[in-house]
């Protein structure tokens, strides 16, 4: 596939770039971790202009007594190595380290990789003339495809393309905070909220207008009394997308759970937060009973499709085990 011309800009600072993509429709941001370049390539994005922010001051670490605030170009290996994320969000530091390899997680940000696109192989492949997600009202060659790799959770008859990270699980799970700046100003947007599910509108897949960037990531800290853990299951042990995963952190007193944080990786159109899950951990014991329970109550909105119905007991197998594993690390 031959990329078509564009014009190449490298920002100098962050209001620059945003100006330069906001007055620009046909411009994108470049940065590590989006898959831009690679989209390109396949054919899949055409832009007039690619505005190279990977020079900006943007990343970095900072800490407070409840946070870490985290630059959007800050690479993923930088926060795996954090010693607070070690210590106070180890299953984020676990999703992290097991994203991508090694040599791609030294130059993926934390900010690209929230924002890379859709892995649905129909969606990569322009020759696929059905993808709504690629070109709205064409139709989702996936629902009657391969469907091995897609969600089904926040589904719609309009695309099942899965949402791929790692991080954003325990991030998602975490209520963390994306802050976004714009040429007229700032903003905050919780995790939970920042991601769209499909609807009828699949091409729009976050709440990032034309210009928006990332400038950082806020990330509460869990208490010091809680554990967790994040458990993703794969078809190979390295570089392979998760089948099903689970962020689970959990604080125990006296054998019942005081308070409990779930989301779902792998099944979900979006980082998926398993709300009726943690309703049904939330002052339960913790116990066999009450894990399959909240199982039960996570995939409780399933829609698989023949080809992803072993899904639904397999996320139930992995969120099982994630709890198990976190409870048993306080017996």
């Amino acid at each position: 596939m031959t990329v078509h011309p564009f014009a190449y800009v490298r920002a100098t600072d962050s209001d620059q770039a945003v100006a330069a993509v906001t007055d620009d429709p046909g411009a994108s941001y470049l940065a590590g971790g989006t898959t831009q370049l690679d989209l390109m390539k396949d054919g899949v994005l055409d832009p007039d202009r690619l505005v190279d922010i990977t020079r900006l001051p943007l990343g970095g670490i900072s800490h407070t007594d409840s946070a870490v605030r985290v630059g959007a170009l800050t690479t993923m290996e930088e926060l795996a190595a954090d010693p607070v994320v070690r210590e106070r969000l180890p299953f984020v530091r676990e999703a992290l380290l097991l994203g991508a390899s090694t040599q791609l997680r030294n130059m993926a940000t934390i900010g690209g990789n929230l924002l890379q696109r859709a892995r649905c192989r129909y969606f990569r492949d322009p020759t696929v003339a059905a993808c709504n997600k690629r070109s709205p009202g064409s139709g989702c060659a996936a629902i009657a495809g391969i469907q091995r790799m897609h969600a089904i959770l926040g589904t719609s008859d309009h695309c099942i393309a899965l949402h791929a990270s790692d991080v954003a699980v325990p991030l998602t799970a975490l209520d963390a905070v994306v802050h976004i700046r714009s040429a007229g100003g700032t903003r905050a947007v919780p995790l939970t909220q920042f991601y769209l599910p499909p609807g009828d509108t699949p091409h729009i897949e976050n709440v990032l207008k034309h210009g928006e960037l990332i400038t950082a990531v806020e990330i509460p800290l869990l208490p010091t009394t809680a554990r967790s853990h994040y458990i993703k299951v794969r078809d190979r042990v390295s570089y392979e997308f998760a089948l099903t995963s689970a962020g689970v952190a959990l604080v125990q007193e006296d054998g019942v759970i005081r308070e409990a944080r779930v989301a779902l990786g792998g099944v979900g159109t979006v980082p998926w937060r398993a709300w009726d899950a943690e309703d049904v951990l939330r002052d339960a014991p913790a116990d066999p009973g009450t894990f399959l329970a909240a199982a039960r109550a996570a995939l409780g909105g399933a829609r698989p499709l023949p080809g992803t119905a072993f899904k639904v007991e397999l996320a139930q197998r992995t969120l099982i085990r994630a709890l198990e594993t976190v409870a048993g690390a306080e017996s």
